[in-house]
């Protein structure tokens, strides 16, 4: 019967609309580290019923970017470079298993030719925002263009680990990042990393082990970055 499956559909978009407007609240630095907050407060914020809300906040807990406590609601997940580290890591591994199968099985992948060109526009717009500082932008079409990237492979299970570290790692980033441009000791115009084009074309020419040397500067690139910021906070 149609009747059920509509108001599923409806609650499930606004679950993953508020999940989605405060995961950017998050990487926007409007919430940060530490900050606590009940399903009340969410729910009166965007004017809906706490059922939404609280199926927000329990898949963001499930991506490690809040912390629930029993009696005094969510707070913002901490992480410490260490996570960072392991998140790179961790990154790195499922990005060379993407890129050792996009080349070996291009068979599978027919369609990953013509995915690289909308991936490579992603990737254009993310080195323009890194070259010009604009954190804001930069993130998003990172997001994206990883998206899109691991998206060829097939496997969305692995596209979407892959997604939930990358952002789990721009959270952890972020911190270091606007505090920095806060302060006025960093200007990040020309210090991001900004080479996706690159990966894009490595990956073109069916050369994996050009795509993981690039990854694995950018890795090296961005933990440098962070180590340094954090040092100096």
């Amino acid at each position: 019967m149609p009747a059920p499956d509509g108001p599923a559909v409806i609650r499930s978009t606004l679950r993953q609309q508020i999940a989605d407007a405060l995961r950017d609240e998050i990487l926007g630095g409007r919430l940060e580290p530490g900050q606590e907050f009940t399903v009340k407060e969410i729910a009166d914020q965007y004017g809906v019923s706490a059922t939404p809300v609280r199926e927000a906040l329990v898949n963001l807990a499930a991506q490690g970017l809040l912390d629930a406590d029993q009696h005094r609601g969510y707070r913002v997940h901490e992480h410490s470079l260490a996570d960072y580290r392991g998140m790179l890591e961790a990154r790195s591994l499922v990005s060379d298993g993407i890129f050792r199968d996009l080349m070996t099985n291009a068979a599978a992948h027919t369609d990953a030719a013509t995915g690289l060109v909308s991936v490579r526009r992603r990737g254009e717009e993310a080195a323009r925002a890194a070259c010009a500082g604009d954190l804001n932008v930069l993130i998003g079409y990172d997001l994206r263009f990883w998206r899109e990237l691991s998206a060829l492979f097939g496997n969305p299970y692995l596209s979407d680990f892959l997604h939930r570290l990358r952002v789990q790692s721009w959270v952890c980033a972020v911190t270091y990042l606007r505090r920095a441009v806060e302060r006025g000791d960093d200007d990040l115009r020309g210090t991001l990393w900004a080479r996706h084009t690159d990966l894009v074309d490595a990956l073109a020419r069916r050369d994996p082990q050009a795509a993981h040397r690039i990854v694995a500067e950018y890795n090296a690139h961005s933990l440098d970055l962070i180590e340094r910021l954090a040092a100096t906070a």
